[in-house]
């Protein structure tokens, strides 16, 4: 197993992205902290995993608020002993170009998106290095890469996550804490699918997103993890500050 002996903290593992990403740690060794905001959403995830005979506890907490960030690093390391990864993944989404969108909403997008991922590693950073080292991989998106239409909020906090990653890279590397970033594709979580579904003509909005990229078809959750789980373990030692791109070829156009 690639993660036995592993302690790895997930946010937003209480669906999509996320779920798929914990209940692989878990099958690969590691005892998992589901981070959530949604109480039912996350006990579901670790009963998912105590079910397939993995180990895992909820945390409660809202990424943008520094003390939940502190709190979900603190009792990783008081449950489990030790932290050695962490997967920035919770992250929420809207559509609207610079005019139409509110100060509100350009707030809650980058505090959760952007400062979210700040504060989780900046609590979670010096429980590594007691460690030894470990090993963060940032969930960031196509959308930090190019610019997508109609959603700049969103493109921006991801555009971020890439730049965030590459200075926690070089700032961590002499203390053995790689930090690398994973760039998914529009993947069919609920995110997406709560997205599509509020489009006027959700079945013609599902073909737009197909159509765009070679691969001609949206991406899986499992897909997604599987490049997580790449970064995290113990087989990309030399990759630190690394972009991975998880599209369908859709930024390779």
């Amino acid at each position: 197993m690639r993660l036995a002996g592993k302690v790895a903290i997930i946010t937003g593992a209480g669906a999509g992205i996320g779920r798929s990403t914990a209940l692989l740690f878990a099958r690969e060794g590691a005892k998992v902290v589901v981070a959530d905001r949604d109480p039912h959403m996350g006990a579901e995830t670790v009963s998912l995993i105590k079910a397939g005979g993995g180990e895992a506890i909820f945390v409660q907490v809202d990424v943008s608020r520094a003390a939940d960030a502190e709190r979900m690093a603190r009792t990783a390391v008081e449950t489990y002993g030790k932290l050695d990864i962490l997967v920035n993944n919770a992250g929420i989404y809207m559509q609207a170009n610079a005019v139409e969108t509110s100060e509100e909403d350009w707030d809650r997008i980058l505090d959760v998106n952007l400062k979210g991922v700040f504060l989780c590693s900046k609590y979670c950073i010096p429980e590594m290095i007691r460690g030894g080292g470990g090993s963060i991989v940032n969930v960031s998106s196509e959308a930090g890469i190019v610019g997508i239409k109609n959603q700049v909020a969103y493109n921006v906090s991801k555009g971020g996550v890439i730049a965030l990653t590459r200075s926690m890279a070089v700032d961590f590397a002499p203390y053995h804490v790689r930090v690398n970033c994973v760039c998914p594709g529009t993947t069919e979580t609920p995110l997406v699918k709560a997205a599509v579904e509020r489009a006027p003509d959700p079945a013609a909005a599902r073909r737009a997103l197909e159509q765009v990229r070679p691969a001609n078809r949206l991406g899986r959750p499992e897909e997604i993890a599987a490049g997580i789980l790449y970064l995290a373990s113990d087989e990309s030692p030399y990759a630190t500050g690394s972009i991975l791109s998880i599209d369908g070829g859709y930024t390779a156009q």
